[in-house]
């Protein structure tokens, strides 16, 4: 079956579920106590008039409403990720990782080409004012097209060969976007971890667009924020994202109502948010999210001594002791999540490195193999993860449907013998006094491998593997820096090999998009000059110039331009089978556990579910916001 149409049947199914169980909840909606005094005044209308007239419906929250949610973030502007973790989207993922309308009633895909997208009648954003089509145009013609707001244009998803969609508004609630050509990742794209915003508050934002506005009066109020431009002002005050901006209406679950310099940011419940359950509760249940900045270096402490009712961004499996020790004293949980990620530590052999000698040692398939050959991953194993990981390449999980064994173990097990052959039959066989093969030109084969020095796991990994290598003639030498320093040195071609985590999509379905396992973004450590030869379509970097690489460019490309999900399903096949014969990168140890902690009462959450940036948003598609306290908590918490 085709894809498309199986998305066009999946989102009118959603709407139609939706609307058999609205009649009974219309007359029936429960207010919510954080409003109650405002609607007996008359300063806010009641629950039934908030939510839009088919509003989304959850089948799995059964909660009740109430109380606060204290998390913590290490600086103020990590506030922005409740955008990913709140998970709310046009479109979205559900618990299946199938596609399913969420912001919008249902969706219309013919083929991968034409998009066409429903609003909720009745729906507000959290100032009250109607959420409709005009907020598409407006995104789509006076921001993405106008010059001084966006200088690179339309969304490069929004694209296909260069040319973009063609919008169209059908009537207050419904808009389409037509592309000429097949575009199979923008739905995917509307659902991932980091939501794109292709809609913005037209209402509250005109005011700040010169087109609107008087412009020299526009600059003027620029100019006194010490900002260059109207361009500037509007940009800053429309940050739906980042959550700096108070007055800017949103559509998610809770919004912000304090700016930095902070050190608590407290986000309250949306009054017109879209989402009820089936008693008649309009979500989500719990009043606030209250955010307190503290150092990254204090988060399992914290926990520990209960400072927290929800954590999980800061922790890692290293924190597991500390945070077991404080839950019976201070009552809470803490849940164990396999983490969906290529690998917990992968090493980049950078292709495009600028020295020759380095490069074309690089760019050999046998030393990538060798190098792979020569890490003993089950002592890393033990060592970085309890012995509880998964030993083998950068590769997808189990949990895909697109797995097979072998690609996690392929030219990954520990046989220093053979990579010492392999190492020997490329001609590295020469060795100075301390026992290191030697460069061609004389020079020690010295690996710097420079990482950013955020994750002890990966640099105590490395200082392991440094010792595995020992013993193949190879010497590793670590190089902590700055994550901006790293990314500029590796787009300019100085790094030889860098260190990092593995892919961050490890349990991909066929409609996702294989962007990250082909040579077309430059913050891939083995490809970067390649990735800005693609980005910047051929002005910077370097045209993919190996056959292998090349084939993953053919394969994007033989996904983009079908709908067919058994076509779909050979490319990511073809491509997985690359990496693993290639080696592009290097993994070592995935299946780390994430802790996330949670104060006993606190209810919503799966004891068991897998966390990953991407596709599951952290924990978004498990639905924060239909998390809710147990009565004994709030009743507890009210005393």
């Amino acid at each position: 079956m085709m894809y498309a149409k199986s998305g066009m049947k999946i989102g009118l199914l959603a709407a139609l579920l939706s609307l058999l169980v609205l009649p009974a909840l219309a007359a029936d909606y429960i207010e919510q106590p954080f409003f109650a005094e405002k609607v007996a005044k008359k300063e806010m209308p009641t629950v039934s008039e908030r939510v839009p007239q088919t509003p989304f419906v959850s089948d799995q929250a059964k909660g009740d409403y109430g109380g606060d949610i204290v998390t913590l973030v290490p600086r103020a502007r990590d506030i922005r990720y409740i955008t990913t973790y709140g998970y709310t989207r046009l479109i979205g993922y559900d618990r299946n990782l199938e596609l399913q309308p969420d912001l919008l009633e249902k969706f219309d895909n013919v083929d991968n080409r034409v998009f066409t997208f429903t609003l909720r009648a009745g729906h507000r954003w959290s100032d009250g004012h109607p959420f409709t089509a005009e907020d598409f145009r407006y995104f789509w013609e006076d921001i993405a097209q106008n010059k001084d707001l966006s200088p690179s244009g339309v969304p490069e998803f929004m694209m296909v060969d260069g040319k973009p969609a063609r919008f169209e508004i059908i009537d207050e609630r419904t808009v389409r976007y037509t592309f000429d050509k097949p575009n199979p990742r923008f739905l995917p794209h509307l659902a991932g971890p980091v939501d794109p915003g292709i809609y913005r508050p037209a209402h509250y934002l005109k005011q700040f667009h010169a087109k609107y506005a008087d412009k020299a009066k526009l600059d003027e109020a620029a100019k006194s924020q010490k900002l260059k431009s109207w361009a500037a002002l509007h940009n800053r005050l429309d940050d739906m994202k980042e959550h700096t901006n108070p007055d800017e209406p949103v559509l998610q679950a809770w919004r912000v109502t304090n700016k930095a310099p902070a050190s608590r940011f407290v986000f309250e419940r949306n009054p017109y948010y879209h989402r009820v359950d089936g008693q008649g509760h309009q979500l989500p249940y719990i009043d606030r999210i209250i955010m307190d900045v503290s150092a990254s270096g204090l988060f399992a402490a914290k926990a520990n001594a209960g400072e927290v009712d929800l954590l999980f961004r800061g922790l890692s499996m290293s924190d597991i002791p500390v945070l077991k020790q404080g839950e019976k004293v201070q009552g809470y949980t803490t849940l164990l999540w396999p983490y969906a990620r290529g690998s917990e530590l992968a090493l980049y052999p950078d292709l495009n490195t600028s020295d020759p000698v380095w490069r074309a040692l690089n760019r050999d398939v046998r030393y990538r193999r060798a190098l792979s050959l020569g890490i003993d991953r089950k002592t890393l194993n033990n060592s970085l993860l309890f012995g509880l990981g998964i030993e083998g390449n950068n590769t997808i999980m189990e949990q895909s449907p697109l797995f097979f064994p072998d690609l996690r173990t392929l030219n990954a097990t520990y046989d220093p013998t053979e990579a010492s052959r392999l190492l020997d039959e490329i001609g590295l066989k020469k060795r100075n006094a301390a026992g290191f093969r030697l460069l061609p030109d004389g020079r020690e084969l010295e690996i710097i491998v420079e990482t950013d020095g955020e994750s002890s796991l990966v640099v105590d990994g490395l200082t392991l593997i440094g010792e595995f290598w020992r013993e193949i003639g190879v010497r590793l030498f670590v190089k902590p820096q700055d994550r901006t320093v790293l990314r500029n040195r590796a787009f300019a071609g100085l790094t030889n090999m860098v260190a990092s985590q593995g892919f961050d999509n490890a349990i991909p379905t066929v409609i996702m998009p294989p962007s990250e396992y082909a040579p077309m973004r430059q913050d891939n450590y083995s490809w970067p000059k390649w990735g800005q030869h693609v980005e910047t379509k051929g002005k910077n970097g370097e045209a993919v110039d190996m056959p292998e690489a090349r084939r993953l460019l053919e394969l994007y490309a033989t996904w983009m331009n079908t709908a067919n999900r058994d076509v779909q399903r050979n490319v990511w096949t073809e491509m997985l089978r690359n990496h693993a014969e290639n080696q592009w990168s290097i993994g070592t140890v995935a299946g780390a556990l994430q802790p996330i902690v949670v104060r006993n009462g606190l209810q919503g959450l799966p004891q068991k579910a897998l966390y990953s940036w991407e596709p599951t948003a952290m924990i978004g598609i498990y639905r924060i916001d239909e998390m809710y306290w147990n009565k004994a908590a709030l009743k507890e918490a009210r005393r």
